[in-house]
């Protein structure tokens, strides 16, 4: 018997709630990835989760040549992120069993624990699955989205599905802040900066990029000042596990820049921050409501 929760299965849903997706234009996953400071968010939720020493060697492992497919293994995972949310349910359902596929291959034995593991066990999955929803709903609130405290809930409650999809036991997932926090509270003795998850946040500084690019253009200050609020927007116990010099924004000055980042997208036409399975979603949904 698998360990792993099942798929969706396509006879659970009508036609209509396949056009819809998995959450729907009423959703509080909607407002919050479909807002610019979600970008943020993402790249935070990578810094956090690199703190878990076994997930981590789980990626430094597995990607052999990742520096020279750097920008496509960034580009796959926003498109999985962005079909999942935005997508029909059949679509996330299949880019859902290809990573599963993919992630079934994957195993090791991680050196400062001594833990063999396969990429897909469920204590990994459920981490990896904690940080990007904490990143995402943090980012958010701290960006200036309007959320209550129910919309928070909500939201953590919503991101069940992702982990459905991935196969976390969904007895396993937090379902409101309050049991989120509780376990990031319980997991925090486990974590460490190791080698490979410093490594981790150095490329997320410095991305590869043709020589042009980092000559012609600010392309590479751009980056690493937004990489360094990211990191600022961490919560301060894993600001203090990575123990860098040199990234050391206040919580305020951090606050201030997430705020000012979304303002100045939210003042772009759409298509600067949302990408074309984000656009199509809008669209797709809108083209239902009026029929």
């Amino acid at each position: 018997m698998s360990r792993l929760a099942p798929l969706p299965s396509p006879a659970a849903w009508t036609e209509e709630e396949d056009r819809r997706g998995y959450f729907g234009p009423g959703s509080v996953t909607w407002r919050i990835h479909g807002d610019p400071a979600h970008h943020l968010g993402g790249m935070r939720a990578l810094m956090l989760q690199a703190l878990h020493p076994v997930a981590m060697d789980g990626v430094a492992r597995n990607s052999a040549g990742f520096k020279d497919d750097w920008w496509m293994r960034i580009a796959r995972t926003g498109e999985y992120m962005d079909t999942v949310v935005f997508g029909t349910r059949a679509e996330g359902r299949r880019l859902a069993a290809r990573v599963r596929g993919y992630h079934r291959k994957l195993s090791g034995v991680e050196e400062t624990t001594g833990r063999a593991y396969r990429v897909d066990d469920p204590d990994l999955l459920l981490w990896v699955h904690n940080c990007a929803v904490e990143s995402m709903l943090t980012t958010a609130r701290r960006a200036g989205v309007p959320l209550t405290d129910e919309d928070a809930d909500r939201y953590v409650a919503e991101q069940v599905v992702f982990a459905q999809l991935v196969g976390v036991p969904l007895e396993t997932v937090p379902t409101t802040v309050a049991a989120l926090d509780a376990y990031f509270a319980g997991i925090r003795p486990a974590l460490a900066a190791t080698p490979a998850a410093v490594r981790g946040v150095r490329d997320l500084f410095l991305p590869p990029m043709p020589g042009w690019l980092q000559v012609l253009t600010p392309a590479r200050p751009v980056w690493g000042g937004l990489a360094g609020l990211c990191f600022a927007l961490l919560p301060a116990w894993a600001r203090q596990l990575y123990s860098l010099p040199g990234l050391a924004l206040t919580d305020a000055a951090a606050t201030a820049g997430v705020k000012a980042f979304r303002a100045a997208f939210l003042a772009l036409p759409d298509r600067a921050h949302r990408s074309p399975i984000v656009r199509a979603g809008y669209a797709r949904t809108a083209a239902t409501r009026a029929a």
